[in-house]
């Protein structure tokens, strides 16, 4: 299926980066028409970039990559996070592809919400879908991943209180618990969860045999944080347990 072969480009490419097309064909196992079809596609919606017989991902950083990617997968996840959000409620949501498909979920399913974030693209991603009322927090912008990051973001978000935070991560340690790959991005994670009552992580479950390079060290309160993980079944035992442990709820979808 299209649908299928897509997810695999995006699988080989996020692992390889660049691949020339006939080395791809033959990786996917399709001929090399079908798959410059596919990926005239990807480039035309702005995931892949193609170069003098090759193959690219935009950037790691880039959301529309990300969101193709495990599109299904995460499609899931972000509707059993939705299910955390009552009509009317007031939420943050940090930047991320599952997090950008939980907005897009609820710009659906749910009214009268108010949605908190420093993501331009989530903000964008939604625009017309729904009458919610959006607010985005300044700082400085990070063009790839479309995302508010520094100190401004803290400020912004120091005049808000919220019942859940939704959050992506870049991978997990037993020994760190959740990570990610931007320093900058991890300190507007932290900032904004001072603001919620509960953090919500939404992630593949891929996500738990990977290591970020700058733990995302969440506050504190009365309960640990994150308070809920929403994955798939597939997160490894050893990680899920871990998050048992640590009085971590865990909601796995199929």
């Amino acid at each position: 299926m299209k649908k299928d072969r897509e997810t695999r480009i995006l699988e080989i490419l996020t692992a390889e980066n660049r691949l020339e097309v006939s080395a791809l064909a033959g990786r996917v196992g399709v001929s090399q028409v079908t798959v410059r079809k596919d990926l005239d596609e990807l480039e035309r919606r702005g995931i892949i970039v193609r170069e003098h017989g090759y193959a690219a991902l935009r950037s790691a950083d880039d959301i529309q990559s990300r969101i193709a990617y495990h599109y299904e997968e995460k499609r899931k996840i972000a509707e059993q996070a939705a299910e955390l959000v009552e009509n009317g409620d007031t939420i943050m949501i940090e930047s991320g592809s599952c997090c950008a498909l939980l907005a897009d979920v609820l710009a659906e399913r749910r009214k009268d919400l108010t949605v908190i974030t420093n993501s331009a693209f989530i903000a964008a991603y939604i625009r017309g879908k729904c009458s919610f009322q959006i607010i985005l927090l300044g700082g400085v912008y990070q063009p790839e991943a479309q995302v508010m990051v520094g100190p401004m973001v803290r400020l912004c978000a120091n005049e808000f209180f919220v019942s859940h935070f939704f959050i992506g991560v870049d991978g997990y340690s037993d020994r760190t618990g959740f990570t990610n790959q931007d320093y900058m991005r991890a300190a507007a994670v932290r900032d904004m969860a001072h603001q919620a009552e509960k953090v919500v992580v939404l992630t593949e479950s891929e996500k738990f045999t990977r290591r970020g390079v700058v733990p995302l060290n969440l506050p504190q309160r009365d309960t640990p944080q994150p308070g809920i993980v929403v994955t798939n079944r597939n997160i490894p035992e050893e990680a899920l347990a871990s998050l048992r442990e640590r009085g971590i709820e865990t909601l796995l979808v199929d």
